[in-house]
């Protein structure tokens, strides 16, 4: 495991930090002889887990695996990391009615949708909404069980929205009440389709601070409330929100990646020798040109329209043809949600009937595999792509686009970003710019992403490569956890006006 440091707005010896979040850092399960533990590949999990190592308190999530409960004392809890246990992971039950209309209905068929500006994607039961409430109710349960005075919570994105409010009264003044919202936050044109909305902000008005990743996504949370919310007083120039007693600071806060991991595990003999056997495996030449996409099976990831782009280069442009091959990475989610098989479907026969147009017995135009990869192979073909691909619709970040330009440690790839991914406020200047949604224009952008010489390559990526380990995941959650909150004092102030 690579370094991490500690983030300096906590110190281990006067608070304790608790995570919150639906998807928990380790996960049991029943192997052939012996109990499985899955370990926190990428993504927050992964970036959290070391710091919570370090730190040492307690995280609390959602109990999915098959052997958790076979694992855990009479409180739903165990000691992890399993070979050097520092910290504690809290677990909690949810039934499989729960899980299909906490998760899978109102999450993921209200709120996704609906954040990602998707409204023909929405479907709202009753039950789900029932569900999640309940969902919530059993989180905002175990938070209190937990929490001693002068702890920081810090609650994770969407699933929870609302943790805050239920707990916020039951708190002491001095525990620091924290939420970050990973996916995009929208428009109040947007939002106001969300069913149960104001439920939703009052729910999230229990924090101190609410954080996100870009100031755009905080405006737009800020007219929500003014909107929907009469008796909330909100201070667009501090981004601070006075309701019932309660003061709450909106911050933007652009998460970063694990550069430092990523950069190890692309420079490790695997990252180092996996592009090529990659290459070899699939027939793919030396040199034989590489665009590379990795994604989620997500209908916000603009696959089927990346698919059309690379269709039109190797139409329009024939002498591609055989010098260029597309290598699609891709993630099943959430399969059991009707959009998510459709578009699952849709990528599949998309991928089938460009081959069949273009492919040679000799060259395969697009890879398309979803079997799992380690991270170091996954860095590895990071490592070996001469183009990266994001063509998100819409997207709260992108840590893809990330952790390509991180691993390309030679600094010789090509980034081309969608403008509708956050990351595209910070990398934009130094990627190629696309709109996902113009077809043509993707496909020349993927053209001169392949043209271009190799000194404005190095120097483009080597620019965002600095800029992204000068904000990484580190330093990310350091200024979560320094965010300012209100001061003791000024909550009692707050609640004795209002």
């Amino acid at each position: 495991m690579s370094e991490v440091a500690t983030p300096a707005g906590v110190e281990a010896a006067d608070r304790s930090l608790l995570v919150v979040s639906n998807r928990q850092p380790y996960r049991h399960g029943h192997g052939d002889d012996d109990l499985d533990v899955d370990r926190p590949a990428g993504g927050l999990t992964a970036g959290l887990d070391p710091v919570m190592q370090e730190l040492g308190g307690t995280w609390i999530a959602w109990g999915d695996g098959d052997a958790d409960a076979d694992v855990v004392d009479e409180d739903g809890r165990i000691e992890v990391p399993p070979e050097d246990p520092s910290y504690t992971l809290k677990r909690v039950w949810l039934s499989e009615d729960q899980v299909d209309g906490y998760y899978y209905g109102f999450s993921n068929q209200v709120l996704w949708p609906v954040c990602h500006s998707a409204l023909t994607e929405v479907r709202c039961e009753p039950a789900y909404w029932t569900s999640y409430q309940e969902a919530n109710q059993q989180f905002a349960a175990a938070v209190l069980d937990q929490a001693a005075e002068g702890d920081t919570i810090w609650v994770q994105d969407y699933h929870l929205a609302l943790v805050p409010a239920l707990i916020a009264d039951r708190l002491s003044p001095t525990t620091e009440l924290f939420h970050f919202w990973h996916i995009p936050w929208p428009s109040w044109d947007t939002f106001r389709a969300c069913p149960y909305g104001p439920a939703l902000l009052r729910g999230l008005l229990g924090n101190d601070v609410i954080g996100f990743h870009t100031q755009r996504y905080c405006r737009n949370f800020l007219e929500c409330v003014e909107t929907a919310l009469s008796d909330a007083s909100v201070d667009r120039r501090s981004d601070q929100i006075r309701y019932r007693g309660r003061l709450t600071r909106v911050k933007a806060m652009p998460m970063g990646a694990p550069v430092d991991r990523v950069v190890e595990q692309a420079n490790s003999q695997t990252g180092r020798t996996f592009g090529r056997s990659f290459r070899e495996t699939h027939g793919i030449d030396a040199d034989t040109q590489l665009v590379l996409g990795v994604d989620r099976l997500d209908y916000m990831k603009g696959i089927p329209q990346r698919i059309r782009a690379l269709e039109r280069v190797w139409e329009t442009r024939p002498e591609r043809r055989g010098e260029v091959t597309y290598v699609q990475k891709g993630s099943e989610s959430r399969s059991r949600i009707p959009a998510y098989r459709r578009l699952q479907a849709e990528v599949e026969r998309r991928v089938e009937a460009v081959n069949e147009r273009f492919g040679t017995d000799d060259w395969t135009p697009i890879e398309y595999t979803t079997r799992m990869l380690s991270q170091e192979e996954l860095y590895g073909l990071y490592r070996e792509a001469d183009v990266g691909l994001v063509t998100s619709l819409r997207d709260g970040m992108n840590l893809t686009a990330q952790e390509f330009a991180a691993a390309q440690t030679d600094a010789d790839g090509v980034l081309v970003l969608s403008d509708q991914a956050g990351v595209h406020a910070i990398l934009g200047d130094q990627a190629l710019t696309i709109n996902p949604n113009e077809i043509e224009d993707v496909a020349a952008t993927i053209v001169q992403a392949l043209d271009m010489g190799p000194e404005e390559r190095h120097e483009r990526m080597q620019r965002i490569r600095e800029r992204l380990a000068s904000r990484d995941l580190t330093s990310w959650m350091e200024r979560c956890l320094q965010a300012d909150r209100p001061r003791p004092a000024q909550r009692r102030e707050i609640r004795d006006d209002a």
